[in-house]
């Protein structure tokens, strides 16, 4: 294995290896502290971060607000809150000796004003964002604003050169790197473009040479690309080191830093990290982003696609197939299905999933009384954690709507992530995860249950182990 040399990240000369940011408590301050002080770089998460009482203890994020407009201003207010909490926590742990990085999701509700708030209330406590989950055109500016460095997250040379021309050429020096994300492979969301299939991996050399051309041709060809998802053991990566054609490069691992001491996720979470086997993280489109995602495959995934599979279209008058009539509910509202469509139905019904939910694509899906009633009751309680959610139907507009149907097929993200980052309930929820979460089974550093301190990663990480 060969040695790694240090990157210049953020101002610091540090060993090429970043922990990778995941948002709602998944990653903190303490991971992020723990993670600078062993000479590498530290990411707490800045979206929905937990704040804390006097007595140390995560302050519940319960919405008051008798409106999706009021309860997004309070989000607003627990973020900024919490990136400032968490900010300050990461500085502590690291004595200042390492560069703390903020990870924010560009398409999370209302992350302009919350990056202002935190960089404002926590100066000098943050050396860098990193920012995905759309493009994120305006994070330079703000950084510059605060004299933070930026790192965005792509996944592919074309996304980098709109960003580029767009914005970033103002702000050359405050560029510390690109991330690029595999975006077959990485967990939690996945920038998988319409031209590409999300059941045919490409292999992510040729595609950051590609980025590193089109940065070479803007005069970044010292500029670090940072490689994330698929990262496990180093030397399996050792071709990358020192490669001229990619210049230089570091190394990003998200799901591996959670199976440490310093990692606040709960013990559960940890057991169930090491019980995995290949093929458990599955890569679906429920999100209410519209994007991919790759999560754990559990009974939250299950539910869910359970949901999709009960899914007939229909017509509000009978047309072409569509011929046998459905009533539903008290009012007795009509839908025409298909007479394939319509034994389905009825033996949906017959099953208990006797409520149709209709869908923006002229759909019905068909779901317990408990689950629909759980379904609304979510929607109803929106707190615009998304710049526009399919399952509410918000968006952070005037209007305060996308303008299409709520859809039923998905599910509020914040409750299912607050859920899971504060209980012990891994079967029940959202768990996001990188694809090759599966390695923890048949790691030797992970054997008989063992899990490390931060700094004990790294220097296993150091070895190409």
């Amino acid at each position: 294995m060969k040695s790694l040399q240090s990157v210049n990240v953020s101002g610091f000369e540090v060993l090429p290896l970043v922990e990778g940011g995941k948002g709602v408590s998944v990653s903190n301050g303490n991971s992020a502290g723990a993670w600078a002080a062993a000479g590498a770089v530290g990411t707490f998460s800045g979206t929905n971060a937990d704040s804390y009482d006097h007595n140390g203890k995560p302050i519940p994020q319960v919405y008051q607000g008798k409106n999706r407009r009021a309860r997004y201003e309070e989000l607003i207010a627990y973020a900024i809150q919490g990136g400032i909490a968490q900010a300050q926590r990461a500085h502590d742990v690291s004595g200042g000796n390492g560069p703390v990085h903020m990870n924010v999701l560009w398409e999370a509700g209302g992350t302009q004003r919350i990056l202002h708030g935190i960089l404002e209330g926590a100066r000098g406590l943050v050396h860098g964002i990193t920012c995905g989950a759309g493009m994120p055109y305006g994070v330079a500016e703000i950084a510059a604003q605060y004299g933070v460095h930026y790192y965005p997250i792509v996944s592919s040379g074309r996304a980098f050169r709109a960003l580029w021309k767009r914005s970033f050429n103002n702000y050359t020096d405050l560029l510390g790197g690109v991330v690029y994300e595999d975006p077959w492979l990485a967990g939690g969301h996945n920038g998988l473009s319409n031209s590409e299939d999300p059941t045919k991996p490409q292999d992510p050399l040729p595609r950051v040479a590609e980025l590193r051309s089109v940065m070479r041709g803007f005069g970044l060809e010292r500029t670090p690309i940072i490689m994330a998802g698929g990262v496990w053991y180093l030397r399996d990566w050792e071709d990358w080191i020192d490669n001229a054609e990619l210049g230089p490069i570091a190394f990003q691992m998200g799901t591996r830093p959670i199976l440490t001491k310093e990692s606040p996720v709960s013990e559960a979470w940890k057991q169930r990290l090491l019980s995995l086997r290949e093929g458990d993280v599955f890569l679906n489109k429920f999100s209410p982003t519209g994007f991919y995602s790759s999560a754990i495959n559990n009974n939250f995934i299950g539910e869910l696609r359970e949901r999709s599979e009960r899914q007939v279209v229909f017509s509000r008058e009978p047309m072409g197939e569509h011929t046998e009539e459905l009533s539903v509910g008290a009012r007795g509202r009509i839908f025409y299905l298909s007479p394939a469509d319509k034994v389905r139905a009825d033996q949906w019904i017959a099953q208990g999933f006797s409520i149709p939910m209709r869908t923006p694509d002229s759909t019905l899906i068909f779901v317990s009384p408990g689950k629909g009633e759980e379904i609304r009751a979510h929607q109803g309680e929106c707190m615009g954690c998304l710049s526009q959610c399919r399952f509410s139907n918000w968006a952070q507009n005037d209007a305060g709507t996308t303008g299409k149907p709520a859809d039923p097929r998905s599910y509020c993200i914040q409750k299912t992530l607050q859920s899971i980052a504060h209980s012990d309930d891994v079967d029940n929820n959202l768990m996001f995860s990188g694809h090759n979460a599966y390695l923890f089974a048949t790691d030797p550093f992970f054997k008989d249950g063992f899990i490390p301190t931060v700094a004990q990663m790294v220097e296993r990480l150091k070895t190409g182990d």
